[in-house]
């Protein structure tokens, strides 16, 4: 029970970060295109988004539920599952005209490019952080190696 508590704090916690930059965001531009409220809808629709996504994200990115799995099949069952929650919050909510197969087209890929651009993103950080910390842990070996 106490580690089921722990991953609901934690969902939580990511959650709320995830609904208040998409709140900024969404805020940002929506006054850059001449918007002064957030339609209650919109909230709705943001929240919703936060709370599956950060679910989908600790499912497929920790290891609570999945101890060995490739990265790869790990970015699946966050896509695929997030894509499909995202286009029905979106056509729930009206984001755009639902019945344009050319404005789904237009939300796929910007999905999609927003997807390659995080990942790619995490993936240069995460390269980069490797390459520190094993400049520490050489740095750190050399000096216990001149101590003895």
């Amino acid at each position: 029970m106490k580690r089921f508590f722990a991953f609901v704090m934690e969902w939580k916690t990511a959650a709320s970060f995830m609904f208040s930059g998409s709140i900024v965001i969404y805020g940002v531009v929506s006054f850059l295109l001449g918007e002064h409220t957030f339609p209650l809808s919109a909230l709705l629709s943001l929240g919703i988004m936060s709370m599956c996504g950060t679910f989908l994200q600790l499912l497929a990115f920790s290891n609570h539920f999945f101890k060995k799995m490739r990265y790869t099949l790990r970015m699946l069952v966050f896509f695929v599952p997030f894509f499909l929650i995202l286009a029905a919050v979106a056509h729930f909510f009206a984001w755009f005209p639902t019945e344009s197969s050319f404005s789904w087209l237009i939300f796929s890929a910007i999905f999609l490019i927003a997807f390659i651009g995080a990942t790619v993103s995490f993936e240069i950080y995460f390269h980069f952080m490797g390459k520190k910390y094993d400049g520490l842990l050489g740095q750190y070996r050399k000096d216990k190696e001149n101590t003895k």
